[in-house]
């Protein structure tokens, strides 16, 4: 039907993701926040743990592991209890 969109699923993006994703890349946090368009102390927050990327930033850090082969597993964010919190990345996932 026109108009309607079809729910994908959401991601959240945790210190070590994002840290392992910039080493993966060989960028320093400024290069990864330029490529981003965001502050390279935005990227050094997401790292330490202050926050956690958000909205278009987390579209924009899968994105960027996607198209760089990263092999990477995030948490979907507010699961019911009982269910997985974890999902792993298209490269890892069945043929």
């Amino acid at each position: 039907m026109p108009g309607k969109r079809r729910n994908k699923p959401s991601y959240t993006w945790d210190d070590n993701a994002v840290q392992g994703l910039r080493k993966h890349l060989g960028s320093t946090q400024g290069e990864l926040a330029d490529e981003l368009g965001v502050r390279q102390q935005t990227v050094s927050e997401w790292e330490t743990g202050v926050y956690q990327p958000t909205g278009a930033s987390v579209k924009l850090l899968t994105i960027v592991a996607e198209r760089s082969g990263f092999n990477y597993t995030v948490r979907q964010p507010s699961k019911p209890s009982g269910t997985s919190d974890e999902t792993q990345g298209p490269e890892d996932a069945a043929p």
